[in-house]
């Protein structure tokens, strides 16, 4: 009771007491008690009724829901994932922990699970393939899962080397604690200096933080599960990844999941202007002020090959 009450804060709680052999038969298995936090999270959302609204605190969630999406996109997933840019060892670690607040785990856990996905996209290894799992477990299943609560170190040999990040990893959900603390107090604070705002500190908790992050979660997760059944293919990958407008939108250019299939080391997913990529602008922003550079993008012979004669639409 102790190890998983730790594993909260400490994701080598459960690599230290746990079979290696049970838990790698552990895939559809989930301890109920070391994802309470994910589930009350959930919960903390209908505090809204409790707490109130504000203009200030929905707006207030809105900015932390695009900061920390831009988080995951551009840093977890483009960055970590498939080294689409270069940056500073200091810089890469404040990514990393910037990425940690969007309370997905840590960077090297992130990227290994990513990389496998691109290992057996679709296949029956693929543990969030809608095709092959089903679209709730592709969802959200995977991600409470036994199985895959521990990162696979084998995909992100070089990442692993660095002993911040291992450390960050270890003990990533003390970052979006200090990040809950710290809304609670600004709240607090606002209630007192601005009173017009017409905000606390509960209520910029419930709506910054709850609420922005479960919102968070759930669109990140589509691109696991959406965006390989809803949309259309250009390219004729070897899985069902689709692009799909709506989920570029909500998640900043991840939602052109086909094209980043077809080839996944660009860091820019909108492959042609009309494709909407806020990712990918926001890396040329950080390019101009030098802090990130060499932003690889998809020649344009493997951009116009491959490509279905017709789109699959659903």
């Amino acid at each position: 009771m102790f190890n998983k009450l730790l594993s909260w804060f400490d994701n080598h709680s459960v690599q230290l007491h746990a079979d290696v052999d049970t838990v790698k038969n552990q895939w559809h298995t989930i301890d109920w008690l070391r994802v309470a936090p994910f589930i009350l999270m959930h919960v903390a959302c209908f505090a809204v009724l409790f707490v109130g609204f504000s203009w200030f605190a929905l707006g207030f969630a809105l900015v932390l829901y695009l900061i920390r999406m831009f988080a995951i996109t551009a840093f977890y997933h483009r960055y970590f994932s498939h080294r689409a840019f270069r940056t500073t060892r200091v810089f890469q670690f404040i990514l990393a922990l910037i990425g940690a607040t969007a309370v997905q785990r840590g960077p090297i856990w992130w990227a290994s699970h990513h990389r496998h996905h691109h290992l057996y996209s679709d296949e029956t290894e693929d543990a969030h393939s809608p095709v092959q799992h089903g679209f709730l477990w592709s969802h959200i299943g995977w991600f409470l899962s036994s199985k895959h609560f521990t990162a696979q170190t084998e995909n992100v040999k070089e990442l692993s080397r660095y002993t911040e990040l291992r450390l960050l990893d270890r003990f990533d959900a003390i970052i979006p604690v200090i990040l809950a603390v710290g809304i609670y107090l600004l709240g607090d604070w606002l209630a007192h200096a601005y009173p017009n705002l017409s905000t606390n500190g509960m209520q910029l908790l419930v709506w910054g933080f709850a609420v922005s992050t479960v919102v968070l979660y759930h669109a990140t997760f589509t691109v696991n599960s959406l965006a390989h059944v809803w949309g259309k293919r250009r390219y004729a990958t070897t899985d069902q990844s689709r692009n799909n407008f709506w989920i570029a939108l909500a998640t900043l250019g991840e939602g052109w999941h086909n094209n980043h299939h077809h080839y996944p080391g660009s860091a820019k997913q909108g492959f042609y202007w009309w494709e909407v990529d806020l990712t990918y602008y926001g890396l040329k922003l950080l390019a101009m002020c030098g802090l990130i550079w060499d932003l690889r993008t998809v020649p344009v012979s493997i951009r116009e090959s491959r490509k279905i004669k017709q789109d699959h639409k659903l």
